[in-house]
């Protein structure tokens, strides 16, 4: 992980096979410029820049990496240059928010701001700066970018039909299978289960005070993939951690223990064992509501009662959803589901929970199933799995995989035939620009297979 600057230019100069470049100065390298794009400038420490910060992200690093960058610089530069000259404005909190949490991100993953200035060979403040200004560069960009797409408007059913008469069958979009579906959903008994995990708690945290070993404790209690290193959890940004963790943690000072902080993993205890600026490293141990074989029999008792009286016609699903569910999201709209991202009430294959699929797929429409446990969508945006709860589903619809028609796929059709104009509307730009921008490319890179082949002609006599 830690691997120096020179390292990386060294295997970039073995990739790219120009020994003139082999030149040495200090221990380092010293740095040229490849490319000149009107009035920007690429040099070589930029593209090792980038191949370091996808190296820092585990991906590995090639000849044809280093020339796939400098491509995707160069046209970069080319909406770069037009956005100055459109005058676009950077969105500057955007920036900020972007740099705020690369740095967070590579800080934890480095071991704190010792690891990243060493990884980089450059002091924090040196990269706050060039990435900030990169953040920028690419802010003006993206927002050249979106003008040139938004120049195609929406498409109106006429270019709809105009496109399915002359394009080949065989690219049009195929719609997958998709599966309309309502629920009636029950959970455990939460309240009593966190109560039990607390109990569980106050007992550790007075062993820990009266002596045990916090590491100890963890590694046979804690519940998440932190036990085996004792809870510790490393050093990291406390944005990384949910706010009442991060709280709890930064007021405590090193070698005292918390009392039991709530967060949407679960319960836990921390022990702060250092603290740097808005960083720290802690041991933790967490525990989470269990429930047990009681509560999934209670709750399928009553699901499967009321699936009985639905399909004995004695109550509406939808009736019994708005009477009896306790899923907030869905039980107003009589059970119906919803895509929590795209509000579609159709679901394709995998945007369904695996248990959900599992409990529909044998169905036929307007069928029900019997009761399952399954998760909420809480949490899914951070990644987490969702809290338990027990469902009945009912199988509403079902849309056969098919070849899109304009018919009953207007608006996928309508998407891709926008997305295609955009896409030409963007290339075209870069195509007009490198004709006419000053261009100069370092035969370093001459034997780089680029995607246009307009570069060919940029590159500077040997």
């Amino acid at each position: 992980m830690r691997k120096t600057f020179i390292v990386l230019a060294l295997a970039a100069m073995s990739c790219i096979g120009n020994a003139a470049f082999a030149q040495r100065y200090n221990g380092g390298l010293i740095d040229k410029i490849v490319a000149v794009v009107g009035g920007e400038m690429i040099s070589l420490a930029d593209i090792e820049a980038q191949v370091q910060m996808m190296r820092a992200q585990g991906l590995s690093s090639d000849r044809n990496m280093r020339c796939e960058i400098l491509e995707q610089m160069l046209e970069s530069k080319l909406f770069l240059m037009q956005a100055r000259i459109d005058s676009l404005s950077i969105n500057s909190d955007m920036v900020e928010n972007q740099l705020s949490s690369r740095i967070d991100e590579y800080r934890s993953y480095l071991g704190g701001d010792e690891g990243l200035e060493e990884y980089y060979g450059k002091p924090l403040y040196r990269l706050r700066e060039e990435w900030r200004q990169q953040l920028e560069d690419m802010s003006l960009t993206q927002q050249e970018q979106s003008n040139i797409a938004e120049t195609v408007p929406e498409m109106t059913p006429y270019d709809v039909k105009q496109y399915l008469d002359t394009v080949d069958v065989n690219r049009l979009p195929v719609v997958p299978i998709k599966y309309q579906m309502s629920q009636i959903c029950i959970y455990p008994d939460r309240e009593a289960a966190s109560l039990a995990v607390k109990e569980r708690l106050l007992e550790l945290r007075e062993r820990i005070i009266n002596g045990e070993k916090f590491a100890t404790l963890a590694r046979i209690y804690s519940e998440d993939g932190a036990a085996r290193r004792g809870g510790e959890l490393g050093m990291a940004s406390r944005t990384i951690y949910w706010p009442a963790f991060s709280d709890a943690a930064m007021a405590l000072r090193p070698g005292t223990i918390s009392q039991i902080v709530e967060t949407p993993d679960g319960f836990h205890l921390i022990e702060v064992l250092e603290k740097k600026g808005d960083m720290f490293n802690a041991r933790h141990i967490i525990l989470k509501p269990q429930y047990t074989q009681e509560d999934q029999d209670k709750a399928f008792k009553t699901l499967d009662s009321l699936r009985t009286e639905i399909l004995n016609k004695a109550v509406t699903f939808e009736l019994a959803a708005r009477f009896y569910s306790e899923d907030p999201a869905t039980r107003t709209n009589g059970g119906q589901m919803a895509d929590p991202n795209t509000g579609s009430s159709y679901f394709e294959i995998d945007q369904i929970k695996p248990q959900d699929y599992a409990a529909i797929s044998d169905l036929q429409e307007g069928e029900i199933s019997i009761p399952i446990a399954s998760r909420d969508n809480e949490g899914l945006s951070q990644g987490r799995e969702g809290n338990l709860v027990y469902k009945i589903i009912r199988l509403d619809k079902v849309l056969p995989a098919h070849t899109a028609t304009f018919e009953n796929d207007f608006t996928d059709i309508a998407a891709q035939v926008r997305y295609e104009k955009q896409m030409k509307v963007i290339d075209q730009f870069i195509d007009g620009k490198i004709k006419e921008t000053y261009i100069v490319l370092d035969p370093m890179f001459k034997d780089c297979e680029f995607n246009r082949s307009e570069w060919a002609g940029k590159f500077r006599e040997e």
